[in-house]
């Protein structure tokens, strides 16, 4: 499932309102209700090296691509089958 517009918008939907600033689990788990074929992960942005896709008050997006035997980060939306949501951590 290559993400598409209505995927990213809802995504944009979901990341840029009031869930956004939510806990990880509780973000991932809306998406993976409403876009249900979406791999969905969340970790600290600490734990990511490569640059976010988007980047939003309370996560970095990154889009991965899972379709391999190893996933890998791609910053092309017509490969990403699945996005990553790094929380940004405030001290």
């Amino acid at each position: 499932m290559a993400l598409i517009e209505s995927d990213l918008a809802i995504i944009d939907a979901t990341l840029a309102g009031p869930l956004g600033e939510s806990e990880g689990r509780a973000l991932t788990s809306e998406l993976r209700r409403l876009l249900p074929e979406l791999v969905c992960l969340n970790c600290d942005a600490s734990d990511v090296l490569e640059d976010a896709w988007r980047s939003y008050p309370g996560f970095d997006l990154h889009l991965v691509d899972a379709s391999n035997h190893c996933t890998a980060m791609t910053y092309d939306p017509t490969l990403a089958n699945g996005i990553l949501l790094a929380r940004k951590v405030t001290a």
